[in-house]
């Protein structure tokens, strides 16, 4: 049995979406800036994809700008605010992406943007007194503040934020890519002005995701090329990814109710059984709160072992990770962030709906198994 416990990272190919995309990778391989039958076959899926999105998240079509992923997504939202904008603060976490920490520290070194971290306590909640301060305090601010944490699951108020914002007269980007798909997202309601996704985050393809941008932001391209996605993003569009997207989407936001109230279940299960026989356990920041963290993420602290813990499990068929699959092997500094002890082994469960309550049995079996041996 080979047990799938790294949703976080990237989820599986719902079958579904892979049979929306294969007419397009097969039979319908138009070029959508072709005038042509083809090409309006192609241009045509691209728009219906666009619309698709755009009325999920009760958004206008032309807010939505196909990406590659999450990762571009950020860095468009964020050099378009800084450079469009006259931003020269901008107000952020430690616990972000490094999509958007690593762009953060590039646009500090070009323009000389001053960047502001919002403190937090030990648990890594953040201090909204403290966002409302350097607010009141700053000019031609940009606040970006994921909606929830990769690594730990911590969830954010971004409804909170984004009234902060609008208060302030702030730019708001969030990145969502932990998020779309697995809760409601009601751009018409949220003061956001940038959002980033990723398909592959909500069963969907690799490859691709998108960036709202709300009506009115100027957004400054950082591919240049051709005139794609109004002239925001330049190269051809990812007809099949971006197809497999909206409907990986849809499929997700028409069964959110059901999905989350299961997967909250295996996650409640695994932190329940791995409470009782490990008297040493501790969770990473709020990933055993199931209001405050994400429900697809359970982020445990374990006593060193004589193993490696996750070259074990990967040898039993249990694939889960130590952190963030983008930190690239590299201490997390979310965990730095939070205090943890370096000694300690750092696990993290993400779960999805392809998901057992049996696979969740066998992981606690497995786990019971090491540590029962290093007390004997």
């Amino acid at each position: 049995m080979n047990i799938y416990l790294d949703n976080a990272a990237t989820t599986p190919l719902h079958p579904q979406v892979l049979e929306a995309m294969t007419p397009y990778l097969l039979n319908h391989f138009g070029n959508p800036s072709s005038n042509h039958g083809a090409g309006r076959e192609a241009r045509a899926a691209l728009e219906s994809s666009r619309k698709r999105i755009a009325t999920l998240l009760n958004a206008e079509a032309e807010e939505i700008i196909f990406t590659s992923g999450g990762t571009e997504a950020d860095n468009i939202a964020i050099v378009s605010a800084v450079t469009a904008n006259r931003i020269d603060h901008v107000i952020t976490t430690v616990f972000e992406h490094p999509a958007v920490l690593q762009t953060l520290r590039s646009l500090s070194q070009q323009y000389h943007t001053r960047i502001s971290f919002i403190r937090h306590d030990k648990k890594g909640n953040l201090d909204l007194k403290h966002l409302e301060y350097l607010l009141m305090t700053n000019t031609r601010n940009l606040v970006s503040v994921m909606h929830a944490n990769n690594e730990v699951g911590n969830l954010n108020d971004i409804e909170f934020i984004g009234d902060l914002c609008e208060k302030y007269g702030a730019l708001f980007h969030t990145d969502t890519v932990q998020t779309m798909g697995h809760y409601r997202h009601d751009l018409s309601k949220l003061k956001v002005h940038f959002l980033a996704a990723s398909a592959h985050k909500f069963h969907g393809p690799k490859g691709v995701g998108f960036l709202y941008c709300r009506k009115g932001q100027q957004l400054n391209r950082i591919i240049h090329g051709g005139g794609q996605e109004s002239g925001a993003r330049a190269g051809t569009e990812n007809i099949p990814g971006i197809v497999g997207m909206a409907k990986a989407l849809e499929i997700a936001c028409n069964h959110i109710e059901e999905d989350s109230k299961y997967i909250s279940q295996l996650k409640s299960s695994l932190a329940g059984n791995l409470t009782e026989i490990l008297p040493d356990l501790r969770f990473n920041g709020n990933s055993a709160h199931p209001d405050k963290s994400l429900y697809t993420v359970l982020s445990v602290s374990l006593a060193p072992a004589d193993i490696d813990l996750l070259h074990y499990l990967d040898s039993e068929g249990i694939a889960v990770s130590g952190g963030s699959a983008c930190s690239g092997g590299s201490p997390s500094l979310v965990l730095k962030a939070l205090g943890a002890d370096p000694a300690r082994i750092t696990i993290r469960f993400s779960f999805s709906k392809f998901n057992t309550p049996e696979e969740i049995e066998r992981v606690v079996e497995k786990l019971a198994a090491v540590y029962n041996s290093v007390a004997a």
